[in-house]
């Protein structure tokens, strides 16, 4: 049998999880968006888990389109443990039986979409959470984790260097392109309601940046932009000034982190997701070139504007931290390194 590429992540999330899977003996778990970034992720992870502690659990996951993803992860797609259900997230038909735990983490972070079609950004964001959670009342499962974002807060004050749970700053409710920070705000308040209501446990991770395994390429995320060019040889191109600060909390200590809110965290209590070492943009793209291919030149599209404090969008995760015992492990250059390795990988099987 072909031994699973990302083994020795999957080593690392159960080696920090391990004693968190019992909850989920012989129960079903309900994940929307399971078959984006976040979620392969954590099927990748619950598969792992599943089988070397057979705890017996079955996972159901939506999917608008079970085809695509038996060709983007067959090995998952066929798993035992893993069920495929049909639909939208906004109306998708209930799966029967009883479910212990959902994990509502459909999203389609597009920056395009929300820039052409932000009504339809917030309508999927507001309806499917509304929708998620509605299910998770007839399903019976208390423990709800949402897939929040930083977005929540707004622009970040270039002076605050990592922004805190409790800063109470919000996007520009007048501005269409708020539509993804303001939909991520309405899905934490109906969170907060159908607490209150039907007592349901809802955990917020409050999600930043990422980097790992079955990132997009071709999306609005700066580093999968860099990882594609240096995959090509370059050169790799900052469409900005390369100013901004960003951080990147490597894909299998996400998944730790996940698992361990879902399992552990208290309903309502938001908690930043994500690394609090910052670098620029350019220094990302310097650091791509630098792990892919030495002599992969990099550029930048824009000067930086003289006096202009740089834009910010990185977390304080000192509540993660404290509260939860989390923390990032695996530092960007190694998580660069691996991610690489991956897509060369994935390249080299398909040629």
């Amino acid at each position: 049998m072909r031994q699973n590429p990302l083994a020795a992540d999957l080593d690392h999330v159960l080696a920090h999880t391990e004693g968190l899977w019992e909850e989920l003996r012989g129960q079903r778990i309900f994940i929307t968006g399971g078959t984006g970034f976040f979620g392969c992720w954590l099927l990748e992870s619950f598969a792992w888990a599943n089988d070397r502690l057979r705890i017996g659990a079955e996972a159901v996951v939506l999917t608008r389109n079970p085809d695509a993803f038996r060709v983007k992860a067959p090995h998952l797609a066929a798993h035992p443990a893993i069920r495929l259900h049909a639909g939208d997230v906004r109306n998708f038909d209930f799966p029967e039986g009883q479910f212990s735990h959902v994990i509502h983490a459909a999203t389609e972070a597009s920056a395009k979409l929300n820039a052409e079609r932000p009504l339809l950004m917030l309508d999927t964001i507001v309806e499917g959470t509304r929708r998620a959670l509605d299910f998770a009342v007839q399903a019976g499962a208390k423990k709800f984790l949402l897939t929040s974002s930083g977005a929540v807060y707004g622009k970040q004050p270039p002076e605050m260097t990592h922004i805190p749970e409790d800063y109470v700053g919000a996007p520009d409710p007048l501005d269409p392109a708020s539509a993804y920070g303001e939909g991520k705000r309405m899905a934490e308040l109906l969170c907060a309601l159908y607490h209150r209501q039907h007592g349901i446990e809802p955990k917020i991770a409050r999600c930043f940046a990422f980097v790992g395994p079955y990132l997009p390429l071709d999306a609005h995320f700066a580093i999968g932009n860099f990882i594609r060019d240096a995959l090509k040889g370059g050169p790799i191109v900052v469409k900005g000034d390369g100013t901004p600060y960003r951080s990147y909390l490597y894909a299998a200590d996400l998944a730790i982190w996940l698992w361990t809110m879902l399992f552990r965290a208290p309903g309502c209590r938001p908690y930043n997701v994500g690394s609090d070492v910052s670098l620029t943009v350019g220094q990302t793209a310097a650091l791509a070139a630098k792990l892919a291919n030495p002599r992969c030149e990099t550029g930048l599209q824009q000067a930086a504007v003289p006096g202009q404090p740089p834009a910010r969008y990185v977390p304080d995760v000192g509540r993660a931290a404290m509260e939860l015992g989390l923390q990032g492990r695996i530092c960007i250059e190694d998580g660069l390194g691996r991610c690489l390795r991956w897509f060369q990988t994935q390249r080299a099987g398909r040629a």
